[in-house]
């Protein structure tokens, strides 16, 4: 006998025809040392053509198919067997290929165990698994040849259909737990973490790739990676599957997971909010959430939490279509403001400062504000409850809310108006995912820090300028953070500690300046004392009020008849409309507007506009190529140009 042929702990399998197949590795003299079969040394060369076929009529490799899909088995089973691959299968895989006429052995052949439990336990065994795990290591090999356990090359496994059995209307928990795969999924990770050894396929559209490579002599390195990152994927998302059903079942109690009404549209339904590994950081005290409610509610949160923080002050949003229609802190109000927001009538609000920031969040643009998920920083007190009480808006969420508030609340909407209780010490995770189009996205979460100290320190222009003021920092500072939480591009005017006017989501940076410079604009037009001295009609409705007074001092006024008459019959007396010079002469009395815009000012035009709403002070991001002339332009119409370092993109 040929010294090479000579085995030391190698099994040797008998198949049919009286074939001899070795299972293991094989001896070289002259060295004393195992060696590995190395496949790819023994194709890189054709003059080792010959070494080849001799190492397949020695060495045998082997493979363990356990499949529920079983798309292409029998192609794939043909291909394995003409490359002399050893195959073991289990259950209805292993009858599947045996009524093909392939040859196939039970896995019982190598665990010497049968099948149990229904078929619940069939591979779980350590001449599988060792098996799989086993290293091109000596002290694998020692270990391997001690219990006469062969290695295993290649897994071919997918899972049970869970997903597709949950989706079944009224399935029980009895029949989802049937359809949870444990030998599989063991199967699975044990080969895809052995991935530099062992070939994994879990999917079987890789099975042709898999079978072209192994025609060429074998599975190369990228291959078996890829295939084991798919793999790995594919458990992980069978756990998701498993943990979102029994979720659904089993969190409710523990606050990790909430049912909301539907999704973004009523057609979208099982839509649910829900955290893994730990309670979701909000309580619902009245109400029932949905979607976009939810939305609102976690970017408006966040913000009046960072305005606070920063400005110390009591912050407030009114929240839209996850963008602010306003944002304020709690500058107290003086007699024309509280008449202009619509709160001059409510008992105590000179002393809450909550209700003075929401006053200012909502009154910034009434119109845009119908409908609001509102965000409060601090405890809601009677005050704020009362304003909130009688205007339209779907919820609030707040850290705490006293007694006789949350009592004022409830009754909103006969009950079911929507309260939050948020935990003020809650912080996200670092990393935030979502999935668009059905494509996983993910990022590091936005935690630019915006302070009136750190934020506002570098003035662009003019270059002798003094420390901004506080009132400036104030302003910048509030302008700022909203635009964290604003769909882009977006731009914002703030003033008295508050949003006045701003421009969201819009393709272009003019036109989010336009946008915002015209809210700014009908929000000052407001304190004219014509809009203040309106006489409307008993039983006239506050929205309907909001809506006439935008009407009046946008200078849109009703073109139709029929739309006249319906603005005019809410007046006792029907008010003269702005002619373009006292709208022009009112508005020159605006100024020291605040503006900062999400990115940089990339036209003049952006400046040029901003400056008819009485800006004085502007901050963006530098770095346009067109920087000096936005900064001449800044200089020329005596506005302060100030670099506020970081982008703020928000989508």
């Amino acid at each position: 006998m040929d010294t090479r042929k000579k085995l030391s702990h190698i099994t040797l399998h008998s198949l049919s025809l009286n074939r001899f197949f070795v299972t293991g590795r094989f001896w070289y003299p002259p060295s004393s040392q195992w060696l590995p079969t190395t496949r790819k040394r023994l194709v890189r060369s054709r003059i080792e053509s010959s070494r080849l076929a001799e190492r397949h009529a020695l060495t045998q490799y082997s493979a363990i198919l356990s499949v529920y899909d079983k798309t292409g088995l029998l192609d794939l089973a043909k291909g394995l067997v003409k490359n002399n691959v050893r195959l073991l299968a289990s259950g209805g895989t292993a009858k599947m290929i045996r009524e093909a006429n392939f040859p196939v052995e039970d896995v019982s052949a190598i665990t010497k165990a049968p099948e149990m439990l229904g078929g619940r336990v069939k591979t779980l065994h350590p001449s599988v698994h060792a098996g799989i795990l086993a290293r091109d290591l000596a002290s694998d090999e020692k270990d391997l040849a001690e219990q006469n356990i062969n290695k295993v090359d290649y897994v071919i496994c997918n899972l049970y259909p869970f997903k597709d059995t949950v989706a079944k209307i009224n399935v029980t928990i009895p029949e989802a737990v049937e359809e949870i795969d444990i030998g599989g999924v063991t199967l699975i990770r044990a080969a895809a973490k052995n991935h530099s050894r062992v070939t994994i396929l879990s999917d079987p559209n890789d099975y042709h790739d898999f079978l072209s490579e192994l025609e060429k002599g074998d599975v190369t390195d990228a291959t078996r990676q890829s295939f084991a990152l798919k793999a790995f994927e594919h458990t992980a998302d069978y756990d998701t599957a498993i943990s979102e059903f029994f979720r659904k079942k089993y969190a409710g109690n523990g606050n990790q997971h909430v049912s909301l009404r539907y999704g973004t549209n009523p057609h979208q339904k099982s839509a649910a909010a829900f955290m893994k590994n730990q309670k979701l950081p909000f309580k619902v005290l009245c109400g029932a959430p949905g979607y976009v409610n939810l939305l609102d509610a976690l970017n408006a949160w966040p913000l009046v939490k960072e305005l606070s923080a920063a400005l110390k002050f009591p912050a407030a949003a009114s929240f839209k279509h996850v963008s602010p229609a306003g944002a304020a802190i709690g500058v107290p109000l003086n007699e024309v403001e509280r008449k202009v927001y619509m709160v001059d009538d409510i008992e105590g609000i000179e002393s809450s400062g909550l209700a003075q920031a929401y006053a200012r969040a909502r009154g910034a643009d009434r119109m845009s504000s119908f409908g609001d998920m509102i965000a409060l920083s601090h405890e809601v007190d009677i005050p704020t409850a009362k304003i909130i009480s009688r205007e339209v808006s779907d919820g609030v969420i707040a850290p705490s809310y006293t007694k006789e508030a949350l009592e004022i609340l409830g009754k909103k909407k006969g009950g079911r108006y929507l309260v939050l209780q948020m935990d003020p010490e809650f912080e996200p995770a670092a990393q935030e995912y979502r999935t668009v189009y059905g494509i996983n996205l993910t990022q590091g979460r936005n935690d630019a820090h915006i302070t009136p100290s750190d934020s506002f320190g570098n003035v662009i222009t003019p270059k002798d300028s003094a420390a901004l003021p506080e009132s400036a920092l104030r302003d910048l500072t509030v302008a700022t953070i909203a635009l964290k939480y604003t769909q882009s591009n977006s731009v914002c005017y703030a003033l008295n500690g508050q949003v006045i006017g701003l421009g969201a989501g819009q393709q272009s940076r003019i036109h989010c300046t336009r946008l915002a410079g015209d809210k700014a604009d009908n929000w000052f037009m407001r304190f004219h004392e014509r809009a203040l001295g309106l006489k409307w009609k008993k039983g006239t409705k506050r929205p309907d009020k909001s809506n006439a007074i935008d009407m009046l001092c946008s200078g849109v006024l009703p073109a139709s008849d029929e739309e006249k008459q319906e603005y005019e019959k809410m007046f006792e007396e029907v008010p003269t409309p702005f002619s373009a010079e006292e709208r022009q002469a009112w508005l020159n009395k605006l100024s020291e507007v605040a503006v900062s815009s999400d990115a940089f000012f990339p036209f003049i035009d952006n400046v040029f506009r901003a400056a008819r709403s009485g800006v004085k002070y502007i901050a963006a991001p530098t770095g346009s190529q067109n920087d000096q002339a936005v900064f001449s332009t800044a200089e020329k119409l005596n506005i302060t140009f100030v670099e506020q370092s970081t982008r703020l993109f928000h989508h």
